[in-house]
């Protein structure tokens, strides 16, 4: 990460700030955890873009579960909200998590009051969802990924549950600076206008932050926050596991937090040397590859740069209402002409798959999800240094599982409508300018021609009655109404309200506009303070967490509906499912002002694990050649002219290796860089490191095929002068009759000056 010169007064106000005794008393327990779920890194589709030829080739950096617990008392009321790095929550990872807490902690952490959020990042493993419409492109489940996500938040609960102490929370609010835009203006622009002349923006820039400060240390523990923007700074043809911008965020906060407070890391220290370069550099020439050596399973646990001991700084970046905000800032162009899309239909003279948004890096798609990260971080250390605002009073919690199929909703005193079974339309298939969809449909499409007509009915033929109800929606898929092998699409969805005295949470199933979003925002908070005799005021914080719990598309507006843009033609539920949300939240909303508890609506959904179908065949790379090791080189680091690496080099190494996906290596790595101090070498880049990058793919050679592992470092400008290799850590095929085999193995040495 680059050093900010600008951001130079914040780490110094920042650093006068942790040398205080902070004057807030505790308030409540506090905990906060993280867990490494980072899922197979080869050959496994992603989950987002349904790019089918889309799949896992290595990591970029690291996918983590990250936990807050807020508690009155050891038994009293409690919350827990846990942020992943994972496209969405999925509720049969709920169901699972809540069935292992309950063996734990009895009814401690129930679906009342726990909250599973995903960050939106369109670059990691798919097959964790059990409907049939968002497992199509992964084959069907996949139970590596599915078991990596469940133990990760199952550890970072028992973390932050095992590290509740007294605490207090702050709250703060700013305005991110050009994070975010709306990608379906057109869309907005349908809603009503003196709706939309109460806004400065067509999207929420606002970012809502939560500092935990434990009493006892008078330091902070952690910091969560919510701020819409799109996980899709990455794009569609990426195939490198990443948290996106918002894990970006999460990891440039910890890192500074921790590397900037912290005299015990070794972190881009400058290490003193009397050497120079060209001793350095004769050094270097000396020490060759190690070869591959086995090792355990764990080694590579003791090479990671940033431990995982429980105690850690924990910063989290929680997606909002996303549902038409893209991190792709400079707007979306022809790639054929390079002029800007048509405005209402995001195409290029009728073709959606030309017409793609460009990130603040473009066309480098990394640079765009560094910059956008570092955006969102900047403002959050800012929120971090300036909050003053204590939060006081009752811990509370509302939930109801909602058949969201057939929910009548009272619209006036003389108008009652209904929802309907999902469906998408014809605006799904187009995709978004972040990710374009299927040639030969167009955003705002209200009309399917006869020939897809035609192969839908093949599937499923939409009842008379789903046409009529979701109309103008085009119905294209009724998977409202599909159930073979097992069903397509979730009917009853799970609603939930936290609160932390006057601050509040809305758990929504999926992804509200930026209006919609709004909308329901209001009418919680409207409803809380009429019926809550004074406990709520206009000075009552709602913010919205999307994807939460499980995971249901889009939800649009009643108006933005009528031009079925791709957020309209995936909103599930027909034109009046938000109408339909706001009015089962005032439900909730009014029962937690008033105190009443609710007695459940009877409903749960399915748990679908026992039909789950799975496709995706077996890794492939179980030996190295003849005469190798898993470890050896192929290609060892290409010496640089002027015989030393200069910052912003990319020296990198190539290792004969097994397929990652034989150990996930969880809370350990694949890739390190290690810098020669003495006679030790110390790690001090992982792949949780933004600058390093783990590649793996295949290779043929006389008809058989191995796998090699790449490991590429750009030297960031940071990096100390000094000696460097780059080790790389697997592990071979469990077999009947042996269990995995772990291998490591380093470069030759180099030098950075």
């Amino acid at each position: 990460m680059h050093k900010h010169q600008h951001l130079l007064p914040i780490f110094v106000a920042l650093c006068a700030a942790f040398a205080l005794i902070d004057e807030v008393d505790g308030e409540y327990l506090i905990g906060v955890g993280s867990y490494d779920m980072t899922g197979p890194t080869a050959g496994v589709n992603m989950m987002g873009y349904a790019n089918i030829d889309q799949n896992t080739a290595g990591i970029h950096f690291r996918l983590r579960a990250r936990t807050f617990i807020v508690a009155e008392s050891s038994q009293g009321a409690r919350f827990a909200f846990v942020n992943l790095d994972a496209g969405m929550a999925s509720q049969l990872v709920t169901i699972k998590v809540l069935q292992r807490l309950k063996t734990r902690f009895g009814d401690l952490y129930t679906q009342e009051n726990l909250a599973i959020s995903g960050t939106h990042t369109h670059a990691g493993p798919a097959g964790y969802l059990q409907y049939v419409v968002y497992s199509v492109t992964s084959l069907g489940f996949i139970n590596q990924t599915f078991d990596a996500i469940v133990t990760a938040i199952e550890q970072s609960i028992i973390q932050a549950h095992n590290n509740l102490k007294p605490g207090s929370i702050l709250l703060n609010t700013g305005d991110v600076e050009n994070a975010g835009i709306n990608r379906s203006p057109s869309a907005y622009l349908f809603n009503p206008p003196e709706e939309r002349a109460r806004y400065t923006t067509n999207v929420d820039t606002t970012m809502t932050l939560l500092k935990l400060l434990d009493s006892a240390s008078n330091r902070s523990i952690g910091a969560f926050s919510w701020f819409a923007t799109h996980g899709t700074s990455m794009s569609r043809e990426n195939r490198l596991i990443s948290g996106d911008n918002k894990g970006a965020a999460a990891r440039f906060f910890e890192d500074w937090f921790t590397f900037s407070n912290n005299s015990l890391s070794t972190r881009n220290t400058k290490f003193s040397t009397i050497q120079n370069i060209s001793t350095l550099r004769n050094k270097a020439q000396k020490i060759k590859a190690t070869g591959g050596k086995p090792c355990g399973k764990t080694t590579s646990q003791g090479f990671k740069v940033r431990k995982n001991d429980g105690s850690r700084f924990v910063g989290a970046f929680c997606q909002s209402n996303v549902g038409d905000v893209t991190p792709n800032v400079l707007g979306a162009f022809c790639t054929d002409t390079g002029k800007p899309c048509d405005f209402n239909h995001s195409s290029c003279n009728g073709n959606d798959q030309l017409c793609v948004g460009r990130g603040p890096g473009y066309p480098d798609e990394i640079l765009s999800t560094k910059i956008i990260g570092e955006r969102q971080f900047e403002k959050a250390m800012e929120l971090f240094s300036s909050a003053t605002n204590p939060l006081s009073g009752k811990i509370d919690y509302r939930h109801a599982y909602i058949n969201f199929t057939s929910i009548e909703v009272q619209l006036n005193e003389s108008t009652v409508v209904k929802t309907c079974p999902a469906a998408v339309g014809a605006g799904f298939a187009a995709g978004t300018t972040d990710g374009p969809g299927v040639f030969g449909f167009q955003q705002g499409d209200t009309e399917i021609n006869e020939m897809w007509k035609r192969l839908r009915d093949l599937l499923k033929e939409p009842s008379q009655y789903q046409v009529d109800c979701q109309k103008p929606k085009p119905v294209l898929l009724s998977t409202g109404e599909m159930f073979v092998p097992y069903a397509w699409a979730p009917a009853i969805l799970p609603i939930q309200i936290l609160r932390l005295g006057n601050f509040v949470i809305l758990s929504v199933p999926g992804e509200f506009t930026t209006m919609a979003g709004r909308r329901l925002r209001e009418a919680v908070k409207e409803t809380l303070i009429n019926n809550g005799n004074g406990e709520f005021d206009n000075e009552t914080h709602v913010v919205m967490a999307g994807l939460t719990n499980t995971y249901s598309q889009y939800i649009a507006t009643f108006e933005e509906y009528k031009q079925q843009r791709y957020e309209a033609a995936s909103t599930l539920y027909g034109p009046h499912t938000l109408s339909a949300y706001i009015q089962e939240f005032k439900k909730l909303a009014k029962a937690m002002a008033t105190g009443e508890q609710l007695g459940g609506t009877g409903l749960s959904p399915p748990d679908l694990s026992s039909v789950q179908l799975s496709l995706l065949q077996d890794p492939l790379g179980d030996s190295p050649p003849p005469g190798k090791r898993f470890g050896d080189m192929l290609q060892d680091v290409a010496q640089p002219k002027g015989g030393s690496f200069k910052k912003g080099d990319k020296p990198s190494a190539t290792f004969w290796s097994a397929n990652p996906r034989y150990d996930l290596l969880i809370e350990g790595t694949f890739a390190v860089v290690e810098m020669l101090q003495g006679e030790r070498w110390v790690p001090v880049y992982d792949d949780d490191d933004f600058c390093l990058y783990f590649k793996w793919n295949v290779t043929v050679d006389n008809g058989s095929l191995y796998g090699l592992a790449t490991i590429e470092w750009e030297v960031p400008e940071d990096a100390a002068s000094g000696v460097y290799w780059l080790r790389h850590f697997g592990s071979s095929k469990k077999t009947k009759d042996s269990p995995n085999e772990f291998f490591t193995g380093a470069s030759s040495a180099f030098t950075v000056s």
